[in-house]
């Protein structure tokens, strides 16, 4: 219960975002600018604050080997739905990506209301490593429905572009000038609330998923929100990781699907609206089974 209070600012700003896009006459192309606004400015601005200021150990590479290994097993299962629902390849090629890829803006907000700096400096570590990973594989799914390379979305995206900037950064031990300082930290200060905000505004509640699609839907849900974070709890307690990587692990692990994997589905000429559909949904769901996760670790650690 503490947990999921800690967390209701948080989701209520996520409700508000859809709210107003529905109750205030702002225009699509306000929204399609903050989210802009938020992915290639404020975030990117966020990750470099953080991880420039976090001094970097071999301590991260449990955190990242059991992010990678929950995703790892994510996708596993999620090809099994292959075989299993009556899914053309264009549609399983396009919703496979939905078991395994994270929403950033979730993860790090949450993490600075677990730890702090430290919570977002861990996450934007973790996130950082895995944005390659999951990006490589969701596009090679795609691949033979589009001309997208890999290497070109990597190249563009500014969360990965940020933390491996502030990854050199840190190992050069460069300072950051104070007035650099100052202003990446009232971007960074911007960035979690508005972005929350941006989440919300992108929810799509109707349609897409029709009666044939629901069991396919279902599945993918329940390997992103509940299989994906039983496997890192596992992992994390088979490794020995304890304080805050486990509780940023954790909740790498159990964030809801990225709003960029409809981005990719739609460039690629993949199922779009069940996509759509599906990051909405696992968002909603995420609401309640992320605080669940939580208060079942504080129970099992009592």
């Amino acid at each position: 219960m503490s947990t999921a209070l800690t967390l209701l600012p948080d989701f209520a700003l996520i409700l508000l975002g859809y709210g107003l896009r529905r109750w205030m006459a702002l225009g699509d192309h306000f929204w399609t600018g903050l989210e802009k606004l938020v992915y290639y400015v404020l975030f990117p601005a966020l990750l470099f604050n953080a991880i420039t200021k976090t001094p970097l150990t071999f301590a991260a590479v449990p955190l990242i080997g059991t992010g990678a290994a929950a995703m790892a097993g994510a996708m596993l299962l999620a090809l099994l739905a292959r075989p299993l629902f009556p899914l053309t390849p264009l549609s399983f090629a396009s919703q496979f990506q939905c078991a395994f890829r994270f929403n950033s803006y979730i993860g790090l907000a949450v993490a600075a209301k677990l730890h702090g700096a430290a919570g977002i400096a861990s996450m934007g570590l973790l996130t950082g490593g895995m944005v390659p990973f999951a990006n490589i594989v969701a596009v090679g799914m795609l691949a033979r429905h589009g001309e997208t390379s890999v290497w070109r979305e990597l190249a563009r995206n500014p969360l990965f572009l940020s933390t491996l900037a502030a990854l050199a950064w840190n190992l050069l031990g460069l300072p950051v000038p104070a007035p650099a300082g100052h202003f990446l930290g009232r971007l960074a200060e911007a960035a979690i609330a508005l972005g929350l905000l941006a989440v919300g505004a992108a929810l799509r509640l109707r349609g897409a998923i029709g009666p044939e699609g629901r069991g396919a839907a279902s599945y993918f849900l329940a390997v992103k929100l509940l299989a994906m974070p039983l496997i890192a709890l596992l992992v994390a307690r088979w490794i020995g990781l304890t304080g805050v990587h486990f509780d940023v692990v954790m909740a790498f692990a159990a964030l809801p699907t990225a709003s960029s994997a409809y981005i990719l589905a739609q460039r690629m000429g993949g199922d779009g609206p069940r996509v759509a559909w599906l990051i909405s949904a696992s968002t909603l769901l995420g609401m309640a089974t992320l605080p669940l996760w939580f208060t079942l670790l504080a129970f099992l650690a009592g």
